[in-house]
């Protein structure tokens, strides 16, 4: 093989490579949507929660510390339920973005977080929340650098009376459907369900905030 032929069979190498590595980096990327997700449809399951009172539910959240829902001192408190994030030892199942209302956890977190200085600059806590394992919500938590709790609820107790959170079941295991609750004081005065797309979640919430100023 002549010189220039060895290189140009090396270039070409590295170009496949270099493709390769592209499309590995975009199937792991989960900080960014996919245009064609199918858009979930409201069921009417959280048409009952406007109006109801917090619950005095403990959560164990990712400092460690156990939280409950009426203890947050800010005039407004923002949960967001989220299924589950994906990552480098989290696995999605394959059909994870036919699932309508399922892919996108990891933006909704980042619109978050990117927002988080003006949700505190009017006196308003953010919290998310699911049924995954906490080693992974602590995990994504330190590699998102994530600068509010994520607290945890692998036992569903907020699918319980009062507030009957929706659920949807993946490989028999059941996780929290996209909602985000808008609390004043303890009662729950907003509901975003469903969340679609969930990058704009954030932008959304402190947008409603902002208008009651």
């Amino acid at each position: 093989m002549s010189s220039r032929s060895r290189v140009s069979f090396q270039a070409a190498i590295a170009s496949r490579r270099g493709s390769v590595c592209n499309r590995i980096v975009a199937r792991v990327d989960h900080t960014r949507l996919p245009e064609d997700l199918p858009e979930p449809l409201d069921d009417g399951a959280c048409d009952h929660l406007v109006g109801l009172s917090l619950p005095a539910v403990e959560l164990l959240a990712t400092d460690g510390t156990c939280q409950s829902l009426q203890d947050a001192r800010s005039r407004w408190l923002v949960i967001y339920a989220y299924p589950q994030t994906g990552g480098p030892q989290v696995s999605l199942p394959d059909d994870w973005d036919q699932i309508p209302g399922a892919r996108g956890c990891t933006p909704q977190s980042c619109g978050f977080r990117d927002l988080h200085s003006e949700f505190v600059s009017i006196d308003a806590t953010i919290w998310g929340m699911s049924s995954q394992p906490i080693d992974q919500q602590r995990e994504f938590f330190e590699r998102m650098e994530i600068p509010f709790l994520l607290l945890n609820d692998e036992a569903l107790r907020l699918t319980d009376e009062p507030l009957r959170l929706p659920t949807f079941l993946v490989d028999g295991r059941p996780l929290y459907r996209r909602v985000t609750l808008v609390a004043e004081q303890g009662r729950i005065v907003r509901v975003f369900y469903p969340v679609f797309p969930s990058d704009q979640n954030a932008s959304r919430v402190i947008e409603y905030l902002r208008s009651l100023a």
